[in-house]
């Protein structure tokens, strides 16, 4: 009997030790997979993005940095630039006349504002010597005032971009727009 009572003993005393091991099989297994998902996750989440890789591709990776002058983006809002108002003597041609000119310029981005107010006493001057040089018959037709637009882009665009880096395309300043065009 003595033998019996041990018998049984060992037999209930093997059954919860599989399940013990079971148990620590499957918390195991559960682990390792958490940790592998976790793995995989952090790996798409700290891949830099493709559009980085095409871009910096020859920049080392712990030094890639954004160049000074970024790609422009089409999709993006345009940015206006309101200037204060110009008010010049014209060229007299029957007494005299003046011209009284409010503009808004529309540039690449909002780096070139700042650089437009960095900027500004040289821009006014040249601007003012410009506009004091027009007859005002010549700003009257409406494809003067266009050429009159044109000149005041590319003189602001050669102070801002000196050396002529930029093609026409990429200059600073994009478009010209009056607001206000008084000739009195």
């Amino acid at each position: 009997m003595a033998k019996d009572a041990k018998a049984e003993a060992d037999g209930a005393g093997a059954a919860p030790v599989k399940s013990k091991k079971k148990l620590l099989i499957i918390i195991i297994s559960i682990l390792v997979l958490v940790l592998g998902l976790g793995g995989v996750g952090a790996y798409f989440l700290l891949k830099p993005a493709a559009e980085y890789d095409e871009e910096y591709a020859d920049a080392p990776r712990e030094r890639a940095r954004p160049s000074k002058r970024k790609k422009a983006d089409h999709n993006a809002a345009p940015v206006y630039v309101a200037l204060e108002a110009f008010t010049v003597n014209l060229v007299p041609e029957s007494g005299d006349q003046y011209l009284q000119l409010i503009l808004s310029v529309e540039v690449e981005d909002a780096q070139v504002d700042e650089q437009l107010k960095q900027y500004m006493p040289k821009l006014r001057n040249d601007l003012t010597l410009l506009l004091s040089s027009k007859k005002a018959s010549d700003l009257i037709s409406s494809e003067g005032k266009t050429r009159l637009a044109a000149e005041i882009k590319e003189k602001m665009n050669d102070i801002l971009d000196p050396a002529g880096k930029g093609k026409k395309n990429d200059w600073p300043v994009k478009e010209v727009l009056f607001t206000s065009f008084i000739i009195q």
